[in-house]
């Protein structure tokens, strides 16, 4: 989607759909600057109550060869439209637009703007909410394809925060770009999607980008002594890789931001396998790894002054002859030794090792992101991001970031009194903590390696991907890290 900013006069501009808002009078916006005629037309056609007066309702109505089509959208009371339902909106009307063909669809965002809506949040929101539905699961499709319709988005503003505006197109373009990556990556079949092709994505993005990467082999992690990441990734014939980008644009003397995703690219659960039912919604277990690429692209094309660092411990958990098994005790790179319970506890074995990992960075946050723990979607649902955090100030601004970026994560404990469920007669620690509060003590696992630097983590199991007919990757939770990142950078 391209996208282009104008601030003539809006009689001045044709094109083939304008998007206007509908208040709870049912009248259009007196800031739009519509001429008469249209008005009046619109007026008429209101009369006949086809428009919803529910918030987010749309209609197409034609016009005239200036504006062939006009998409009505339902706001209210305009006083009280808030981000969460003019993103509801968005979504709305690219859902209401994307059977149509058309080249070039006008959105006059001085009529969504109030005092809790700036002219930079309705100019991203609204780029964000179309490149989201416009985004086809195509994949390896031969036939049935969806042909995506290619269109210009005028987005029309009159008034004194300009700079704003173009800001928040670039934000939104830039935060889509990465989470449409993301959705790429995760709805490939782990037939492609394996380790090897998440370390090309990487190397191809350092290439467009100019980012450091190194990309481990397994001889590489053995010297490393990562017994606990090896320990997982014996069980497939795909070789595993370990992953590390950088982005140094801040100053020298910057500690810099670590990101860690967890990359199984498919989790059968090893010897503790799981049920067959859905098994192939395990593809989406590299949904950590995916998002760390989605934002590093991101960043790339912001080219934020800051110094990240995206770190992927990548493997297949199968259970194979030679695969980890119950009982098992594995040494990790930090030396602790971890007793496997359930080799369906996978990802915190591999993270484990990277977390260690990132300590030679000397960070000054680290922050990992991992489809962790179905406790976390029974806890949470599908709404929000689990965050466990060893730093208030950290998770409060994670937080703070989601909000803005409409792609929340909810604060969870991480209490002392819950790591003695940890406890192993046999080594320094089992790397389940039985039924309760199984996303808890997951994060307890996790917080042992970390105690270095402060750290946080997501567990994005309930919020990386959907189910049911609507299947597919989310793009989460690259809006929120990338808003964060964002806002540390001051832009």
């Amino acid at each position: 989607m391209k996208v282009n900013i104008k601030t003539d006069l809006i009689t001045k501009i044709p094109s083939d759909v304008i998007t206007l808002g509908i208040d709870a009078k049912n009248q259009t916006m007196d800031s739009v600057g519509l001429d008469k005629k249209t008005v009046n037309y619109i007026k008429a056609v209101l009369v006949l109550g086809d428009l919803s007066e529910k918030v987010g309702s749309t209609m197409i109505v034609y016009g005239d060869h200036f504006y062939p089509k006009i998409l009505l959208v339902r706001v209210g009371d305009p006083k009280l439209l808030t981000a969460n339902l003019f993103y509801s909106a968005v979504l709305s009307m690219a859902n209401k637009l994307k059977p149509l063909k058309f080249k070039n669809l006008l959105i006059p965002i001085n009529q969504f703007i109030n005092t809790s809506l700036s002219a930079h949040a309705v100019a991203e929101y609204s780029v964000r909410g179309l490149m989201d539905v416009i985004y086809d699961v195509n994949s390896l499709k031969t036939i049935n394809k969806v042909k995506q319709n290619i269109f210009q988005t005028i987005i029309h503003y009159d008034g004194t925060d300009l700079v704003q505006v173009k800001k928040g197109v670039q934000h939104g373009m830039a935060m889509m770009e990465g989470a449409n990556l993301t959705k790429d990556l995760g709805n490939l079949p782990p037939n492609i999607c394996t380790p090897t092709y998440l370390a090309n994505t990487a190397s191809k993005l350092g290439k467009e980008y100019k980012f450091k990467i190194n990309i481990f082999d397994q001889k590489q992690i053995e010297k490393l002594k990562m017994g606990s990441f090896l320990a997982v990734a014996k069980g497939s014939r795909e070789p595993p890789r370990f992953i590390t980008i950088e982005h140094n644009k801040g100053p020298k003397n910057q500690k810099p931001i670590v990101l860690v995703g967890k990359g199984i690219t498919f989790d059968a659960g090893g010897i503790s396998i799981k049920p067959s039912a859905d098994m192939d919604e395990m593809k989406y277990d590299m949904g950590g790894a995916a998002t760390v690429l989605g934002v590093m692209k991101s960043v790339g094309i912001l080219n934020l002054p800051l110094n990240i660092i995206g770190i992927i411990p990548s493997c297949e958990n199968l259970p194979d002859g030679l695969a980890l098994k119950p009982g098992d005790i594995v040494t990790s790179m930090s030396g602790q030794t971890i007793e496997v319970l359930n080799t369906d506890a996978e990802g915190r074995l591999i993270l484990c090792d990277a977390l260690t990992y990132a300590e030679k960075y000397k960070p000054d946050a680290v922050i990992d992101i991992a489809t962790l723990t179905g406790a976390c979607v029974v806890a949470l649902g599908h709404h929000a991001t689990a965050l466990f955090s060893n730093y208030d100030p950290l998770s409060t601004e994670l937080e703070l970031a989601g909000i803005k970026a409409l792609d929340k994560a909810w604060k969870m404990p991480l209490w002392d009194e819950y790591q003695p469920q940890l406890n192993s007669n046999f080594a320094d620690m089992a790397n389940i903590g039985g039924r309760a509060a199984g996303s808890i003590t997951a994060a307890c696992f996790l917080s042992r390696f970390t105690k270095k630097y402060n750290w946080a983590h997501m567990d994005i199991a309930g919020t990386a991907w959907k189910s049911g007919k609507d299947k597919g990757s989310t793009g989460r939770p690259v809006p929120l890290l990338t808003q964060f990142l964002i806002q540390r950078a001051g832009k």
